[in-house]
């Protein structure tokens, strides 16, 4: 009994010597509050991860189904400033993109910004009905080309704006709607995977710090095969609704 007693009171202890502290987002997103954390003591946040939604930050219940990361990396007394990590389309958006007898053409690539920090980025473009892998093939590099101009000529905090904004889907959408009909276009997935050895002194007041580069996580492999299966089952669907069709007639 006096084991259990002693146990709950250290709980308590540890929770009541906490503190809390508010999470800002990087200045190119205003400085937007993001909540509060706790923690014992102000060197226990540098690094950890806050999720938040693009909703959260623009006030734009449209922007909802896009899930934003930033990491803490400097404190502020009470205020622990962030950089921007990478964002993602929600797992049950980028499903409902997909629609049958339409393709998808993803692309995949690594870039550097104007200013030395290094993105991965996964851009999709869906179309209206099925097209040639020559068409696929054109779309693709349209991607490549666009983000190479932007990355060429935007600093970090410029391309971050214009790729969850959707304004480089938009200037892709324009270019590729030539080539095929597209229903949407947009930068699904982003990540940091490396930033200037100067990067902390450079823009630490506004949260910013360097990042090792690192490999493809099995997380990402996960969601890439998910994706693939989600749009097999509609084929699949597709086959025997085709096939029930024929027994009909």
């Amino acid at each position: 009994m006096s084991s259990k007693s002693s146990k709950a009171k250290h709980i308590r202890d540890k929770w009541r010597s906490k503190s809390w502290y508010n999470v800002v987002a990087p200045s190119f997103f205003g400085n937007i509050d993001l909540g509060a954390v706790p923690a014992e003591n102000a060197d226990q946040l540098i690094g950890r991860v806050v999720e938040a939604t693009l909703y959260d930050i623009t006030g734009d219940f449209s922007h909802h189904y896009l899930k934003m990361f930033f990491q803490i990396s400097a404190m502020d007394g009470k205020t622990a400033k962030t950089l921007f990590k990478g964002h993602e389309y929600s797992r049950d958006y980028l499903r409902s993109l997909v629609r049958r007898r339409t393709t998808k053409v993803d692309g995949l690539f690594n870039l550097t910004t104007k200013d030395g920090f290094k993105l991965r980025i996964a851009v999709s473009a869906l179309t209206l009905s099925r097209i040639k892998t020559s068409q696929e093939k054109i779309i693709r590099n349209i991607m490549i080309r666009i983000i190479k101009e932007k990355a060429a000529a935007l600093t970090m905090d410029q391309f971050v704006q214009e790729m969850v904004l959707g304004k480089i889907g938009s200037d892709i959408y324009n270019e590729s709607k030539q080539v095929a009909p597209l229903r949407h276009v947009g930068i699904r997935k982003s990540k940091l995977i490396g930033a200037p050895a100067n990067a902390s002194e450079l823009v630490l007041a506004d949260g910013m710090a360097a990042v090792e580069e690192a490999e493809p996580d099995a997380e990402e492999i996960a969601e890439t095969v998910d994706i693939a299966v989600a749009a097999s089952d509609i084929e699949a669907e597709q086959i025997v609704d085709e096939e029930e069709l024929e027994e009909e007639n």
